[in-house]
């Protein structure tokens, strides 16, 4: 692709690239930045801390990375996550205690519901500072009624804030841009663009299980809207799944497993978030929610990962359905319908052999063919890729 580009969320995921330069955790930097010659956009639908991506670009050019105006592009609406935001945070995530929602506490939920309150500050903002003074002055007086008031904690000042901004700001002032403009222009030229997600269906705001979800739009048609694109319109979706099912932070997870059947899962498929390092929940692969994925999504194929995760189980149990109070759905549940859901199984034999090394779909083992295929049918979207292993050749193509 010529151009990558994220268009929602901010440090609170991250994908882990390793490449010949060394293994990068990216949490909002788009992973073509590793290519040197990919255009790489921020979009208008992300929130972005400075100072973590001042630190993320950091550690990117210590390493070889080259980052110049040329192959990062910053939309001037994208909205700053401010320190603030992390606070407010923390602090309702201590004051939720046991139902917290397990938030990341990067500041992500509040930074969000300042944008829609229409007291957010964006990355254009830095290029018009005189009017930047005024109006932050306005939102710190709100804000520390928040923070004071309502939590009891401190009161942030304009001098702490604005020297964050000019610390961490002014550096990327060059990269700020109409990135709407760009893309628009680059898909005149020809030039292939790839929208970047991230997280899941499930934790959509909209579309996932409210209120355990993330703050922004995850599903693919909001790519062209959180990249400043809205008048262009998608022509492929890939769907990415894992072979079995994972889940971080709070909320119904139907098919979760527990104990030693969960350990063994989790340490197979090295299931600790990126962004927090949190042991990840583990379970089968649950057909309910997948087919509301694939629909949510409108995934034209999908790219089935960890296959190889599963050789060292001799069944594999798949979620077909939930029982809701003794009612059998195959339908993804609305709201507390989802926390009395109980997972319906059936066992698949397992291969229990190492597929690491198959590059071809006639080398894998009958059963992983089998276990694929039930996949693909039952999610009623065909399976493209399968990667059987972290390498980035570890794949076949159907």
């Amino acid at each position: 692709y010529d151009v990558v580009v994220r268009y929602q969320g901010g440090n609170n995921a991250g994908h882990t690239v390793i490449n010949h330069l060394g293994k990068f955790i990216l949490n909002l930097m788009p992973s073509g930045i590793l290519r040197p010659e990919v255009v790489n956009v921020m979009g208008n639908g992300m929130v972005i801390d400075l100072e973590h991506l001042h630190k993320e670009m950091g550690k990117l050019v210590q390493a070889g990375v080259k980052i110049t105006p040329e192959n990062l592009k910053i939309s001037d609406r994208a909205i700053i996550c401010l320190p603030y935001h992390v606070m407010q945070d923390c602090l309702e995530e201590d004051r939720l205690a046991d139902a917290k929602y397990g938030s990341t506490r990067r500041g992500i939920a509040p930074v969000y519901g300042d944008k829609y309150m229409k007291k957010g500050i964006r990355i254009g903002d830095l290029l018009q500072p005189q009017a930047l003074k005024k109006r932050l002055e306005g939102i710190l007086d709100w804000k520390n009624l928040t923070l004071q008031k309502v939590y009891g904690g401190e009161a942030v000042t304009f001098e702490q804030i604005w020297e964050w901004l000019t610390t961490y700001g002014d550096p990327i002032k060059p990269f700020i841009c109409d990135t709407g403009l760009y893309l628009d222009r680059a898909q005149q030229q020809g030039k292939k663009i790839l929208f970047e997600a991230q997280l899941g269906a499930l934790r959509d705001i909209d579309f996932g299980i409210y209120p355990f979800t993330s703050s922004s739009n995850t599903i693919a048609a909001y790519a062209p809207i959180g990249s400043g694109i809205p008048n262009h319109k998608l022509d492929n979706v890939v769907g990415v799944m894992k072979a079995y099912s994972t889940c971080v932070g709070e909320g119904p997870f139907t098919c979760e497993l527990f104990g030693e059947e969960a350990d063994k899962l989790r340490e197979a498929g090295g299931e600790y978030g990126a962004a927090t390092g949190r042991p990840r929940r583990v379970g089968p692969f649950d057909l309910p929610a997948s087919r509301y994925g694939v629909r949510m999504q409108g995934a034209d194929e999908i790219a089935l990962t960890k296959l190889d995760v599963l050789s060292g189980f001799e069944k594999l149990p798949v979620c077909v359905a939930y029982d809701v109070n003794g009612k059998i759905t195959r339908d993804f549940p609305f709201g507390s319908d989802l926390d009395e859901a109980k997972p319906v199984l059936e066992y698949l034999d397992g291969w229990n052999c190492d597929i690491s090394g198959c590059r071809k779909p006639q080398e894998l083992p009958q059963a992983a063919l089998e276990y694929i295929r039930f996949i693909e049918q039952a999610v009623g979207c065909k399976i493209r890729y399968v990667s059987v292993g972290a390498e980035r050749e570890q794949y076949i193509e159907l």
